[in-house]
């Protein structure tokens, strides 16, 4: 558990008020603390900062925020992932962040770097201490395994996130142990090719209202239309029903009714949405998680995921009008803390396999192959 006995490293000085008054000034005086608990199975062993700025907004200013911590692994095992809570001010909008450093394969006693590189908001007239706190808020182990507050949902996120690249990795790992060096480098074009071929979809939300599309003169009519779903036999929880209301390029309010065909306890699902325009280009368009708190679907049971907001779409600057809409779950924590994600046979239907983007584990590994060639991909297989 987090005790209040903290390791802080103060880094520089205070904010200075000539600084505050700056429409968009470097900040050389910009503080920051990072809070490591004593307990942790990590330790703080130093900070190289960048030059910060700020960018006045009415009262409130824009933090553009650059350092790298340096982390050491003082538990007994490999560490696989952390998130950080950076913050700024609890209570206004845009002043908590999160970064999330996935896909470590970290040993005890071995050093690594976690950077932070974000943006956030902050009143102009300073309260005292350092302009940003930066908090510990997990540490995923290779057995998946948690340690944290977990005030950012950290140990699901985590936990999915390593599922993921623990699948694909081990999808690479035998191609390359069945068909050798050839095969793992077609893996890796195959990455890249998808990476530049899947469309792109720009979305804005806008909780509880309908958007009026910029330039699209009077609004389109607004109806009600059902989703679609794709069904994975082995997922724990299958979309029953769904709908949402459709005016043009926006999405209001999208409604979709869960079955738990597990003997688990469910307390958290998400189901990712495909977008199909009139010409029938298909787009991924985002995702509808039960963010209700007290979600919870029993074994046999049927509950509701909402999202109360209003979705616009577009790309490259055009809107992208919606002819329907497809369903499918991506994700289920149980309340034990298990996390169920879809496996790759799941993700290769055909019509997934448009859509969606490489993980990040494929993208991390292609971006090696870049760099350094298959046999680096081979290396960095073989560590896990």
């Amino acid at each position: 558990m987090f005790n209040n006995m903290q390791t802080r490293l103060w880094l520089l000085g205070l904010l200075g008020a000539a600084c505050l008054l700056a429409q968009d000034a470097a900040l050389p005086n910009c503080s920051v603390s990072v809070d490591v608990p004593n307990d942790a199975p990590v330790t703080l062993l130093g900070v190289s900062p960048a030059p910060c700025s700020a960018t006045a907004h009415g009262s409130a200013l824009m933090l553009d925020l650059h350092l790298s911590l340096t982390l050491k692994n003082t538990g007994v095992n490999r560490i696989h992932g952390v998130t950080l809570r950076v913050v700024s001010q609890e209570v206004a909008l845009g002043g908590v962040g999160s970064v999330y450093q996935p896909s470590l394969n970290v040993g005890p006693g071995e050093a690594f770097p976690v950077h932070i590189d974000t943006q956030l908001m902050r009143p102009a007239q300073p309260a005292g201490g350092p302009a940003v706190q930066v908090h510990l808020d997990g540490v995923l182990f290779q057995d998946l395994t948690f340690y944290g507050p977990d005030r950012l949902h950290s140990r699901r996120i985590m936990t999915a996130g390593e599922m993921e690249a623990q699948r694909d990795r081990d999808y690479l790992k035998r191609l390359l142990a069945e068909q050798g060096l050839p095969a793992l480098r077609q893996a890796m074009l195959r990455i890249q090719a998808r990476q530049d071929s899947v469309p792109r979809l720009q979305g804005r939300v806008v909780r509880g209202h309908i958007l009026t599309t910029a330039g699209a003169g009077a609004a389109a009519p607004e109806h009600q239309e059902k989703f679609a779903f794709l069904q994975f036999p082995d997922s724990p929880v299958e979309p029953v029903e769904g709908s949402l209301l459709i005016a043009g390029n926006e999405a209001r309010t999208p409604v979709i009714d869960v079955r738990n065909r597990s003997g688990k306890a469910v307390k958290y699902v998400e189901l990712g949405w495909v977008l199909t325009d009139p010409a029938g280009h298909d787009y991924m368009a985002g995702s509808v998680p039960s963010t209700d708190a007290n979600f919870s679907l029993a074994p046999g049971a049927t509950a509701r995921v909402r999202q109360d907001s209003t979705l616009g779409f577009s790309t490259g600057g055009q809107p992208v009008s919606i002819q329907k809409m497809t369903g499918f779950v991506t994700q289920v924590e149980f309340a034990d803390g298990k996390v169920w994600v879809p496996n790759r046979k799941n993700l290769e239907n055909p019509f997934l396999a448009k859509v969606l983007a490489p993980s990040i584990e494929e993208e991390r590994l292609a971006s090696l192959y870049v760099r350094k060639g298959v046999d680096a991909v081979a290396e960095e297989l073989r560590k896990f």
